[in-house]
Parts: structure tokens; C-alpha cells; sequence
């Protein structure tokens, strides 16, 4: 198992790899202030192009690809975030002697059956708050 998760990393699509890099290039600060600037520069470019349509529909045209695309670039990286860290946490309740190994799969049950045992855990939590004040 150890070298299926070390040779992992090699092994990523071009769609992963890329989706990576551009999740972590958009986050950071110089990014933002990159796209400050061209906002700026677009709005101070208004008087040139007399605010004109054309003028318009580049920004709102520019926005709408960019934010398009980053929908599916986010949504790829907390697929795999979520992936992983459900597999994290599958491998600790594996490993945790008397834990509810029922839970492993518990992102497949329905809403109710998820909701039941949400309860369960809330009546576990009311139990431990009342058995600390008294």
C-alpha cells in the first residue's frame, strides 16, 4: 500500500496536475492584486473608449470565462481534498479499537439514514454537557 502512495504523485492526469497548479496560483495574494490591477487599468481605460459597449462586454466577457472555468478547477480541488481526507479519516476509525467501523461509508447513506445517526451523536453530546455541569 505504501508504494501505491508514494509512486502516487507521479501518476496524476494532466487535468489533476494542472488543476492543482492553477488552484494554488489563484490563491495566492499577487494573484488578487493582479486582478486589482486589471480592474483598474480597464476602469481607468473608460474615458479612453468613451464607456462605450465594447468597453463593457471585454470585462464582463473576461469575468464570466475566468469565473467559468475556476468553478471547475475549485470543484476538482475539493473533490480530491475531500477524497483525502475522507480516506484519512476512514484509516483512523479502521485503526481505533472499538470505534463504529459502520461509519466508514457513511458519505453513501442517504440523508436520513445520516440524519439518524447525527442524532445519535447530538444525544451523545447532550449527555456529555449535562454529566459536566452536575
Amino acid at each position: 500500500m505504501a508504494s501505491a502512495i508514494s509512486s502516487g504523485r507521479g501518476k496524476r492526469s494532466l487535468f489533476t496536475r494542472l488543476s492543482q497548479a492553477t488552484a494554488h496560483w489563484a490563491g495566492k495574494p499577487q494573484t488578487f492584486f493582479v486582478a486589482l490591477a486589471v480592474i483598474l487599468v480597464w476602469a481607468a481605460s473608460g474615458p479612453f473608449f468613451g464607456f462605450n459597449d465594447t468597453w463593457q462586454l471585454v470585462i464582463n466577457t473576461s469575468t464570466t470565462i475566468v469565473t467559468f472555468l475556476m468553478v471547475f478547477i475549485i470543484q476538482n480541488s475539493q473533490n480530491r481534498d475531500t477524497a483525502a481526507m475522507q480516506i484519512k479519516l476512514d484509516e483512523l476509525i479502521a485503526r481505533i479499537e472499538g470505534a463504529r467501523e459502520e461509519l466508514l461509508d457513511l458519505e453513501e447513506l442517504d440523508e436520513d439514514k445520516i440524519e439518524t445517526i447525527r442524532g445519535e451523536f447530538e444525544a451523545i453530546a447532550r449527555k456529555a454537557r449535562s454529566g459536566k455541569r452536575g
